[in-house]
């Protein structure tokens, strides 16, 4: 099943795919046993005890569940209305009964670890029956805890394939189990547990819309408290409830993007969660928009609308440079890397020098927002000095960056040049950065001036030494010159050499291709046909040969009338 559903849609969440799948399979299998139900009109043919001759009834009662549970949940992701949520629980429904018949009849054909495995899945789709249906969430708890408890026993026999599958089964279902303890127990559902639960794969997908749900139901609480917005010592009045909620949920989303202290998250879940953030956020400013059509021409709710709206934008503008500094971090991780055998893609400069204009542009346009209104506060003062500041930083970075692309390509003065304005961009800036309390913003531009000096000195040395061996490669090549045939050294190629060591890919430097054999192949000079002048023709005298002809004999009419 896990093979099946990884190979055709569920690695990605295709439900649609993956229930072609099994319709077809269903087909091949049917067409194969020779297990029709009639010829233009439809006879309905039972699967048995006694109808198992083969394995291949199993496999058709197995994909028949599965095609009803792809379908019901291929219904759930789109979001069902009321009509197609009937729909939906019809489809698991299917499921669950020919999932029973499938347990039943592995219970008789099938060795007691199938058996235990069909169990555990029939309990499953039971289980994901009433979890959908929200009226017996005792039994659907009940039917996840057997199905947890199967695989338990089984992990702990078999191949470690076996054992594998059997954890990633009951990772899947613990989830619910806690969903559903903590409805029955009346605890609030807490929002960093349910946003713990939000992981991928089909049994998380059954429950997403419920997360959203309560989700959705806490923030609303807790967004009925929270009556305005704090952003550099203003205070912003927030009347929209759509407001609040998107608010708050991407203030939650800053606490889960800061993580716990002793464990730290990695970088693409941190991508995933700014990708969230800046949802949550432009869905706030787009509510607060919508609000400022609306408010007409009072004035006093306009302020207060624009000035809210240019917090949040200033806001988002902060979480993008954040993003675009994480995603600096990782390039420069990949930038210092050698080529591994995993043949991963190392970072070009050109790509650093990229992700440092859009700092730039980012920096520009978030301090001429802060900067933009007429009474400013001490704080906002403060905030647009320090982003100044990191405006330096960042070109000082770009410039050094911008030198390695000019170095890789042995263009030594630019890059020379380059790292020496480096150098006293980073200078200026750390000397404005005296006694600001960035300590981690000084230590990397203490580094960066200290590499900008050391690379401008080797790009001084070699280029020194590039000029002083360049009257030697030049008299070289003139003396190599020469008027008459050409001396240059011939290609070789491996078909030509096979009888000798040597290589045919050239110099590890050089970017050519292998030598194998010239394609084309080259001209060959080859004899032409003689040109024949036969000049005797007209003057030899040939012998009269009628003698020797054959005579057309004729008869006695023929030679009368001639």
């Amino acid at each position: 099943m896990r093979e099946a559903q990884m190979q055709h849609g569920l690695r990605h969440g295709d439900y649609t795919r993956y229930r072609r799948y099994c319709t077809a399979r269903l087909r091949r299998l049917y067409k194969s046993l020779k297990f029709l139900h009639g010829r233009g009109k439809y006879t309905r043919r039972n699967i048995t005890e006694s109808t198992v001759t083969d394995v291949r009834f199993l496999h058709v009662v197995f994909y028949t569940a599965e095609r009803a549970w792809s379908h019901a949940m291929e219904k759930k992701t789109a979001g069902p209305n009321a009509p197609q949520r009937i729909y939906m629980l019809g489809r698991f429904r299917k499921a669950v009964k020919w999932a029973a018949l499938f347990s039943q009849l592995c219970s008789i054909k099938g060795d007691s670890r199938t058996s235990l495995e069909a169990e555990a899945y029939a309990s499953y789709m039971k289980g994901t029956l009433l979890f959908e249906q929200e009226k017996n969430i005792e039994a659907a708890m009940l039917n996840f805890k057997n199905t947890r408890t199967v695989y338990e026993e089984l992990g702990k026999y078999g191949s470690i394939e076996n054992q594998l599958l059997c954890r990633q089964r009951i990772e899947e279902v613990e989830p619910m189990i806690g969903f559903c303890s903590r409805k029955l127990g009346g605890s609030a559902l807490q929002e960093h547990d349910l946003l713990d639960m939000e992981k991928e794969g089909p049994a998380y997908d059954l429950f997403k819309a419920k997360i959203e749900a309560v989700l959705s139901e806490t923030r609303s609480q807790q967004a009925a408290s929270m009556t305005e917005f704090n952003w550099l010592g203003r205070r912003f009045p927030i009347t929209s409830a759509k407001t609040r909620v998107s608010i708050l949920k991407a203030q939650q989303l800053e606490k889960d993007l800061n993580g716990a202290a002793t464990e730290p998250i990695p970088a693409d879940k941190k991508l995933a969660i700014f990708d969230k953030l800046f949802s949550a956020y432009h869905e706030a400013r787009s509510c607060i928009r919508n609000d400022l059509a609306s408010a007409g021409n009072a004035e006093n709710i306009r302020d207060e609308l624009n000035g809210l709206d240019k917090a949040v934008s200033a806001v988002l503008g902060l979480r993008t440079i954040e993003r675009n500094q994480l995603l600096v971090t990782i390039a420069k991780s990949k930038f210092a890397k050698h080529r591994d055998e995993k043949n991963e893609k190392i970072t070009k400069p050109e790509e650093l020098v990229r992700l440092y204009d859009l700092l730039i542009q980012n920096t520009t346009d978030l301090t001429d927002l802060v900067s933009s209104g007429r009474d400013k506060n001490e704080e906002e003062n403060a905030f647009v000095r320090e982003y100044e500041l990191k405006d330096l930083a960042f070109r000082a970075e770009r410039c050094f960056y911008l030198a390695k692309s000019y170095s890789s390509v042995s263009k030594r003065a630019e890059a020379y040049a380059l790292f020496s304005y480096a150098h006293s961009l980073a200078d200026s800036a750390l000397q404005e950065l005296a006694n600001s309390p960035h300590k981690t913003l000084i230590q990397d531009l203490e580094a960066l001036s200290f590499n900008c000096r050391s690379n401008s000195c080797i790009e001084h040395a070699t280029g020194i030494m590039e000029d002083e061996s360049a009257p030697e490669r030049l008299s070289k090549g003139v003396s190599t010159i020469s008027l008459g045939d050409d001396k240059r050294k011939d290609t070789k190629y491996l078909l030509d050499i096979l009888g000798s060591y040597e290589s045919a890919l050239g110099e590890q430097s050089a970017k050519a291709p292998c030598r194998i054999s010239q394609f084309p192949p080259p001209f060959q000079s080859v004899p032409c046909n003689p040109i024949v002048l036969d000049m005797a023709y007209n003057t030899i005298e040939f012998p009269n040969l009628e003698n020797r002809m054959k005579k057309e004999k004729k008869g006695l009419l023929r030679r009368f009338w001639g």
